[in-house]
């Protein structure tokens, strides 16, 4: 914007409405500048005003004329037609863009070597331990697991921190900046923070170096009571009710609510939390805490929902519109132990908290661990096929609250995936070779200190191999029988946070950063995207090999595809019958209305349609 000085008649006029400058000279105005809507307002340093010629609705049928009024003002930009007002102290080195509402503020200022939040180095998993997270506004679940999974890898580390810092020195303004449409109203203060167009924030108590971020689709609405310190907030984010956040990275569509109070944590993806605590956490897509009781501390968490006492307690509800207690892509600690399999959307009850620390444990995925006494009975393969299972595939597609525009951090809802089926052909062979060791005229096997009854040994085995058929048959719905184009995809897979993708992917990308083929921060950024928009290629070369082990077949033929086709329909016909098994038996037992069983049935009955199309 082109600015011009104030004629001595618009000096006059200011001055008789209660306004004073350390200098008239350096207060400049766009060209249609109007004093009228200027009261009470001290000016020092530079000063740049827009026009102030609309009016602006400040609640909902209640529009006020825009203006200055009743505030202190030093080296700030003031964008056309905003609504300024009682500024309690005053408002100190910052850039405030057009149509904004700020009123019954206490203090806006910027400080000296502010870096909004970016470049902190926090410690997650380990809450006494190095950093291993830096903070950017690039920050993805993706590269913050890159970050953690490898953070002993020095050269590695070493070589994103300088690409963070060079992305960071080319982003961070010189000064604290307030975007088109911001409402701050009744807040007290706001420090050394970048707020972007459209945020809301009503009712804060402090915002000290922090950048809330936003985009048109999906605005940040920070509420009463809030304290948010060393802290990046994105798309989409509520933050309300006494929340206190130090030293954390919230993503997009995340909502922490009720005096919900975090430190050196992350959260991703349509992440909730309310009411309870997070210390060194990573949580990934879809974490979820309800309960006052629940310390989320020290974990690695993904589509994961944190009960009282522990998640068993709430998981008889499955076929209601709730669905509790469940653990899914895993929880990890700080030592690398898992609360069970880290299994892809596999559900999973944890009794009384029990730790599996053998790592062979790992490979018998979508199992219940159940307690009697001082016995822990394993069920390998139970949640393959029950209610449980059967919504939350569905159910957490739809609960991406992301507009596609936003969706930084990566998501494949893939629940048979390389990944996850590696990990089911593993748990088959274990079985197997459990029951080939001991044979089939005993009652229970020992595996490790846990012990598999016979009969759930066989089930398992069963399960495992209906999951095997139903993801080879869904693979060929929707890739034609050809030889693969690449080797990329063949070996073993991993889930990085919300991204699958084969390992030497992975191993790829860290050679590239470390050998200075990557320059630049946003291209780790975009080799990301390439991995998830390669994933039906990669997702074939590892299956189609997969499909001629599991067939003992040399190549695939159109009669080959047919015939795993047909044992698809199969398999899948199987399962639904186990679910549907399973959802009576919950009936059975009194925690369930009779519509809900009928509603849900229903449904079952229509799997029928999708046995033939692709999707």
């Amino acid at each position: 914007m082109e600015y011009r000085s104030l004629t001595i008649e618009e000096i006059g006029i200011l001055e008789s409405r209660g306004c004073k400058a350390e200098d008239w000279s350096a207060i400049n105005v766009a060209y249609e500048f109007s004093p009228d809507n200027i009261r009470n307002v001290s000016f020092y340093g530079e000063v740049n005003l827009g026009v102030f010629d609309k009016y602006l609705e400040v609640s909902q049928g209640f529009r006020k004329h825009t203006g200055i009024k009743n505030a202190t003002l030093r080296n700030v930009t003031i964008g056309d037609n905003c609504l300024i007002e009682n500024i309690g102290n005053f408002i100190n080195n910052y850039t405030i863009g057009e149509e904004c509402y700020i009123s019954n503020v206490n203090t806006i200022e910027t400080t000296e070597g502010a870096t909004f939040g970016q470049g902190h180095m926090i410690s997650v998993l380990n809450e006494m331990g190095d950093g291993n997270v830096m903070l950017f506004d690039g920050l993805t679940s993706q590269v913050a697991a890159l970050m953690v999974n490898h953070h002993k890898d020095r050269e590695l580390m070493s070589a994103l921190k300088r690409l963070i810092r060079q992305e960071i020195a080319k982003t961070v303004p010189d000064r604290g900046t307030i975007g088109f449409g911001v409402k701050i109203v009744n807040t007290s203060e706001i420090t050394n923070t970048h707020i972007s167009d459209d945020c809301e924030i009503i009712g804060a108590c402090r915002l000290s170096d922090c950048s809330i971020k936003s985009i048109p689709e999906a605005s940040v609405y920070i509420g009463s009571g809030v304290i948010c310190e060393n802290s990046i907030i994105f798309d989409g984010t509520s933050i309300l009710n006494s929340v206190k956040l130090e030293n954390c990275f919230v993503g997009e569509a995340c909502q922490i609510t009720n005096g919900f109070t975090a430190e050196s944590s992350i959260f991703f993806a349509n992440s909730y939390m309310a009411n309870g605590e997070a210390c060194a956490a990573f949580c990934g897509p879809f974490s979820a805490s309800h309960h006052k009781s629940s310390l989320l501390i020290g974990g690695m968490f993904s589509f994961y929902n944190a009960g009282s006492a522990t998640n068993f307690s709430n998981h008889a509800y499955k076929m209601g519109p709730m669905h509790y207690g469940i653990l899914e892509r895993g929880t990890k600690t700080a030592s690398g132990a898992y609360l069970l399999m880290p299994a892809n959307i596999g559900t999973f009850s944890v009794c009384f908290g029990k730790l599996m620390h053998h790592p062979d444990t790992r490979k018998l995925p979508f199992s219940y661990l159940i307690a009697y006494g001082d016995t822990m009975y394993l069920s390998p393969g139970r949640n393959l096929t029950t209610v449980g299972l059967y919504r939350d595939i569905r159910k957490w597609p739809k609960r991406d609250m992301r507009p596609k525009s936003g969706q930084k951090s990566i998501v494949n809802f893939d629940w048979l995936s390389p990944f996850s089926v590696g990990e089911i052909i593993e748990g088959k062979k274990i079985l197997e070779r459990l029951r080939e060791a001991s044979g089939d005229n005993v009652t229970t096997y020992n595996f490790h200190e846990y012990v598999i009854n016979a009969s759930s040994l066989r089930k398992g085995i069963k399960y495992y191999d209906i999951g095997l058929r139903i993801f080879m048959g869904a693979v060929l719905k929707r890739h034609k029988v050809e030889l693969p184009k690449s080797a990329v995809g063949t070996g073993r897979w991993i889930d990085l946070c919300g991204l699958l993708m084969p390992e030497s992917e992975e191993t790829q990308l860290i050679d590239d950063i470390k050998s200075g083929a990557i320059t630049d921060i946003n291209q780790v950024l975009d080799r990301f995207i390439v991995i998830n928009a390669n994933y039906p290629e990669y997702r074939w070369t590892w299956a189609y090999q997969m499909i001629l082990d599991y067939y003992g077949l040399d190549t695939l033929t159109d009669d080959d595809a047919a015939r795993i086709h047909q044992d698809y329909v199969t398999a899948r016909r199987a399962w639904i019958a186990e679910i549907r098994k399973d959802a009576e038996k919950e009936y059975a037992m009194g925690d369930v209305e009779d519509e809900v069983l009928e509603n849900f049935l229903e449904k079952l009955d229509h799997e029928i349609d999708f046995e033939n199309v692709d999707h």
